[in-house]
């Protein structure tokens, strides 16, 4: 093997994506090159490194030991040059062009976006906002391959490489059709467990967060259905009898726009936060921190919804 004297920056930058999409067109998309030009990079690797680095397979490429081997440290010296660099470039919203992509669940997507956008469009109106799906079993995959530079959502304790920031505590609204026999009286256990319950869940889970409070309650709730997107709740609440529960804040928005009826559950569900999480080696990076305190901002003027009983502010 030849030593790395030598070795061009932009071939450990090919190498890199590579080893993170497992695919040369991928790889050449992230990069902005074409694939020729992937290839050739490769190429030049091999010889000099004096292994295959990548062997082709059905869907893409498989590493070959070399090359998992190098995946680790040359990831973590182009973040740590990238990161260098980023710390000392100036950063100006009112005139960068930067792509932020940040992984939001759907309930953060529904609420945060909006209000982001719009101090976006303000202070940044040549930057654009990508946003990607992200919820407990995706977000650290996202983060790790440079998919998002955040992910905000209520995700698990993060690893060490990860900080943690806090958002939005709330509680829980049971939603109905107009007319339903829960709409008036007494919403006691009894009756809240009596009908068919729709859960919202992308990532196909039958548990949400009122479970736990029932199983302490010696009760349990039957599942009518679970939909992965909350673009189908209105139309199958109003079409049933079945209840939902929701984060307040989205519950008051569906309402308002469906026509929706909205009381106070029985019980009082725990409500963790959403968090914020990013890799550590974004804390310097001027532009990154910009989108951090527009998010901080952002969630600390979006108010609870007045008039409805909110969970206690408990943290995961």
């Amino acid at each position: 093997m030849a030593g790395i004297g030598g070795l061009d920056l932009n071939l450990l930058r090919v190498f890199d994506a590579v080893a993170r999409e497992r695919h040369v067109t991928r790889a050449a998309e992230r990069l902005n090159l074409s694939q020729p030009a992937v290839s050739n990079a490769l190429a030049r690797l091999r010889l000099a490194l004096g292994d295959e680095l990548f062997l082709r397979r059905p869907g893409g490429v498989e590493p070959t030991a070399l090359a998992l081997s190098l995946a680790a440290p040359v990831a973590e010296a182009l973040d740590r040059i990238a990161a260098a660099i980023s710390a000392q470039a100036p950063f100006d919203p009112a005139t960068t062009t930067r792509v932020f992509v940040l992984a939001l669940s759907e309930y953060a997507e529904a609420v945060l976006a909006p209000p982001l956008l719009a101090r976006m469009t303000q202070e940044a109106p040549h930057a654009l906002l990508a946003i990607r799906h992200a919820d407990r079993t995706n977000w650290e995959a996202l983060l790790e391959s440079d998919g998002a530079e955040l992910a905000v959502g209520v995700l698990p304790e993060p690893p060490a490489l990860y900080t943690r920031l806090r958002l939005l505590p709330e509680g829980f609204c049971t939603v109905m059709r107009p007319g339903h026999p829960l709409a008036e009286g007494a919403l006691t256990l009894e009756r809240f467990t009596s009908v068919p319950h729709l859960l919202h869940s992308p990532n196909g889970s039958r548990s949400g967060a009122i479970d736990e409070m029932l199983a302490e309650l010696g009760h349990t709730r039957r599942l009518g259905a679970v939909v992965a997107h909350l673009s189908a709740v209105p139309e199958i609440l109003l079409r049933t009898d079945m209840i939902m529960n929701l984060s307040s804040r989205l519950a008051v928005r569906l309402a308002e726009v469906h026509g929706l009826v909205i009381r106070d559950p029985p019980v009082a569900p725990r409500h963790t936060r959403l968090s914020l999480l990013f890799h550590r080696r974004f804390e310097a990076d001027p532009g990154h921190a910009w989108m951090r305190r527009l998010l901080l901002a952002v969630a600390r003027e979006v108010d609870p919804p007045s008039g409805l009983r909110t969970g206690p502010d408990l943290m995961e």
